[in-house]
């Protein structure tokens, strides 16, 4: 049974997003770790206990933060701690929340109130897809391309349209694209095939987009997006990939291209996300497409896998 130290609170988990992370994890795949892990870094749940004069009350509704940092490295000290050196991000390398109680840094605790458990799993994930756009501020009027509509890449897509942004949505998965238009608003959407790049060229006027963004996590996918870059814009990656990535230099030099990676999502994301909710402007029954119970797991995440198609956001309910 964990106990909280001083600095801490005590979790009662309630809901835990599962991403393509997780998947990787069950299915033995991910580079990042050492087994066994205990996984979960989508979280929700209720105090179960504070510390006297913590800003935190048995029974409040939280989420958490699982990219804890060290807190003194340069990425630290200059307010970047979603790139801390010594970063340990629970439930990739530090046990996570896949369990009845998690002891975590008070800092770490985002205040949930007013959301339901199943829409503070999901901040995480959208966290991630708003400080994707903060870092390439997107503003209204710019052609957004993001390529990937995964979980990552619908969230970086409905911030940039949160932010006035025009965008076009590409995957290689017509479902994904068909749930995008029908359940989401995204009325601009292209599979991937041979003539990909004519016809973006074509819905541009030729001149391509002002930010791509890549949520493939693919290194060929992520090497063929500076295509689609304009003359002067911005290439984003959000999906990470084991490898190096090799992009043709005079491509890239023409546009004077700006590359920018983005790692993780900082606090004032998590809160930037919770006040879209709680405005509406974020669609979370549409985004939660599956639910399990903790005890199905199990067999769950099999079923989950085979049908990532199909999967937008799953919970597990605990």
């Amino acid at each position: 049974m964990p106990s909280a130290s001083a600095a801490e609170v005590l979790i009662r988990i309630r809901s835990v997003g599962l991403c393509g992370t997780d998947f990787h994890i069950f299915a033995g795949r991910h580079p990042y770790l050492a087994y066994p892990r205990v996984m979960g870094h989508e979280l929700a749940g209720e105090i179960e206990q504070a510390s006297p004069g913590s800003r935190f009350q048995p029974g409040q509704r939280v989420a958490v933060n699982p990219y804890l940092a060290c807190g003194t490295c340069i990425a630290c000290r200059n307010g970047k701690p979603n790139a801390c050196m010594y970063i340990s991000v629970l439930g990739v390398h530090a046990d996570g929340g896949m369990c009845e109680l998690l002891a975590v840094p008070e800092s770490a605790v985002i205040d949930a109130t007013g959301l339901t458990l199943d829409q503070a799993a999901m901040i995480e994930f959208l966290a991630i897809g708003c400080h994707a756009v903060g870092r390439a501020d997107v503003a209204a009027q710019d052609r957004v391309l993001v390529v990937g509509a995964g979980p990552i890449g619908i969230a970086v897509g409905l911030f940039a349209r949160f932010r006035g942004g025009d965008v076009t949505l590409v995957d290689t998965r017509p479902t994904r694209l068909d749930y995008a238009r029908a359940r989401l608003g995204f009325a601009d959407v292209a599979e991937v095939s041979p003539d990909l790049a004519d016809a973006l060229r074509d819905r541009t006027g030729g001149e391509m987009f002002d930010i791509v963004f890549d949520a493939t996590g693919s290194l060929k996918a992520m090497a063929q997006s500076l295509n689609y870059v304009a003359h002067g814009g911005s290439l984003v990656l959000v999906g990470v990939a084991p490898g190096d990535l090799v992009l043709p230099d005079p491509e890239f030099h023409k546009r004077e291209t700006t590359l920018l990676a983005s790692r993780n999502a900082l606090n004032q994301d998590f809160e930037q996300v919770i006040a879209a909710i709680k405005s509406g402007a974020i669609p979370t029954d549409a985004l939660h497409t599956h639910s399990l119970e903790a005890g199905d797991l199990p067999e769950g995440l099999p079923n989950l896998i085979a049908e990532a198609d199909h999967v937008l956001k799953a919970i597990a309910h605990f």
